[in-house]
């Protein structure tokens, strides 16, 4: 049995009644933890978060999220913080709520020091969710404590004596020196020029966060709304150097044109060279909307991006400036997933998982029209596109090849069929196939041996051959879903990226296991990876276009289960 720690001037009996509230499945959702200055509640609650922190712990005593105090209380940067660690996106708390319900695990969130109202009322929206337990410290008679005590909390008031043991805190008192608080209140942080955008990468997250919470929008040049954008990544453990190149890919085109100069030249040491952004509001070129699905172009619509969103369109993005380059009508349906064949068929998914192809931008036949029509028989990209329409499927890719190249559709039971110049199939995920990429690779005197890449509700990126067995050990695994995978043979060999729900984006060297990692921020809906080493990055907000900078970190094993 582990040891209990006891925790420090006698409130043994608040610690009792704090794990016996977190063990009782009937006990309210939220526990406030109160009383008046300097009575021991931050002390209290860092030994509930070192005694739910512990390997081999109980799982009903298990802290899962502690916000950080700061004496600039934002709601934003609460919500991030709590987002982060629970590996979950959320822009704002209407996105932190249905995140955290729809994930439905038992999940302990502990908020020291919460003073103001706002922060009280997100407290008050998480405690709706079932299956999520909070520990909120709050002093006594404060607008947050007048908020939550009349909420039908659980409260441990540590000013009532039934809460400590007289006998241990006499002994606790006299060995201090002076009155003690283990977690108190950080002290304010200094000013920071929130038109500075090199000063604002330097600062204290929480408090640029809080400050741009309470300026107006248009302020500040236009990097308060990208720091508001890209502000789950901002907050995280960053250098200056990563958040510089985080807020100029969320940077818009009417913001100061100074700032972009400034922060690229401040994420010059950063892990990628920002090419650039269309955002939502550019007008020259114009941001193409929300991103469900991207695909790299071939044949003539190769040097293109196809982007397609909610709008029932694919947009043609050029790969070089993010300019728009054309536009492909789909139908009345949302596509789903995008990927082009060799001559510049475009097949498309709908919401039902119907393949689609449109053949707009492919070069029309040579030769008279008798000729064609003594032709009998359909051709051999017809007979492909019939196999592909009688088929259901969650996500597509194609790949050049000898003839007709390889096209793979993944399904909602795990497995990924191929067509085309390889046929195969074969059951690569525990539950839905949410990605798959597809890849000719030059093999010797051999020609081309197709590779399919898969990435899964399972959290697993899986790699197989059609006519093989697929590789027994993932190429990539974390505590999340995969969200979309692309790969590319580059100059340095065949590379793979993967963006995860958790809103990391991996950049992996395949032969190597070398990889790098960006997050924008936002939830990433796609990427999509071009030979020449150029990554789109897709979200609701806004397009980026990165290249690799400094070398990438050796994965041991080319497997990562996190960052």
């Amino acid at each position: 049995m582990m040891r209990w720690d006891r925790p420090a001037g006698g409130r043994e009996p608040a610690a009792a009644a704090l794990l016996g509230w977190l063990s009782d499945a009937q006990a309210p959702r939220l526990c406030l933890v109160s009383g008046s200055e300097g009575c021991g509640k931050s002390a209290l609650l860092a030994w509930l978060v070192h005694h739910g922190s512990r390997p081999g712990g109980l799982p009903e005593r298990t802290v899962h999220a502690v916000v950080p105090p700061s004496p600039d209380e934002s709601v934003l940067a609460t919500v991030w913080s709590i987002a982060d660690q629970l590996g979950v996106v959320a822009r704002a708390p209407w996105e932190l709520v249905p995140a955290l319900a729809a994930d439905g695990r038992r999940t302990v969130i502990v908020l020291p020091a919460v003073r103001g109202g706002a922060v009280a009322q997100l407290v008050l929206a998480l405690a709706d969710v079932p299956g999520v337990r909070l520990v909120v410290e709050s002093r006594s008679g404060s607008p947050a404590h007048r908020l939550l005590s009349g909420s039908g909390c659980a409260e441990l008031d540590l000013d009532l004596e039934q809460w400590r043991d007289e006998r241990r805190f006499a002994q606790w008192q006299a060995s201090q020196p002076s009155p003690h608080e283990v977690a108190g209140m950080p002290k304010p942080k200094a000013v920071v020029d929130l038109w500075d955008p090199v000063a604002v990468c330097r600062a204290d997250a929480s408090t640029v966060t809080a400050a741009y919470e309470r300026a107006r929008r248009g302020e500040h040049g236009g990097l308060r709304e990208a720091w508001l954008r890209a502000g789950q990544s901002l907050c995280r453990d960053g250098d200056p150097a990563s958040r510089a190149l985080t807020l100029l890919a969320a940077l818009g085109d009417g913001a100061d044109p100074r700032l972009a100069s400034a922060l690229a030249e401040a994420a010059a040491a950063s892990a990628w060279c920002w090419e650039w952004s269309r955002v939502s509001g550019d007008l020259v070129p114009p941001w193409p909307g929300p991103v469900s699905a991207l695909a790299v172009g071939e044949g003539p619509l190769a040097g293109a991006v196809l982007v397609t969103g909610p709008s029932g369109s694919v947009r043609v993005v050029r790969m070089g400036d993010g300019g728009a380059r054309g536009r492909i009508a789909v139908g009345s349906f949302q596509p789903q997933s995008v990927s082009v064949l060799a001559d510049g068929t475009v097949l498309v998914l709908d919401e039902a998982g119907r393949v689609h192809a449109d053949g707009s931008w492919v070069a029309r036949p040579t030769g008279s029209g008798i000729a064609r029509l003594l032709d009998e028989g359909p051709t051999g990209r017809e007979v492909l596109l019939a196999a592909l329409r009688d088929h259901v499927g969650t996500a597509i890719a194609c790949a050049a090849g000898p003839d007709l190249g390889v096209v793979a559709v993944g399904d909602a039971a795990g497995e990924v069929r191929a067509f085309g110049d390889w046929e195969g199939a074969a059951v690569l995920h525990r539950g839905e196939v949410n990605a798959v990429a597809a890849l000719g690779m030059p093999v010797g005197s051999e020609g081309v041996v197709p590779l399919v890449y898969s990435g899964g509700a399972d959290g697993t990126v899986r790699a197989w051959s059609p006519g093989h067995a697929p590789m027994a050990a993932p190429l990539a695994e974390r505590d999340s879903a995969v969200v979309s995978v692309d790969a590319a043979m580059t100059q340095s060999g065949p590379a793979l990226t993967v963006a995860w729900g958790d809103g990391a984006v991996e950049w992996i060297e395949v032969d190597t296991g070398a990889r790098r990692t960006f997050r924008p921020g936002p939830l990433v809906r796609a990427v999509a990876l071009a030979p020449d080493g150029r990554l789109v990055v897709g979200m609701d907000e806004y397009l980026v276009c990165l290249t690799p900078g400094s070398p990438a970190q050796l994965a041991p094993g080319g497997v990562q289960s996190r960052p």
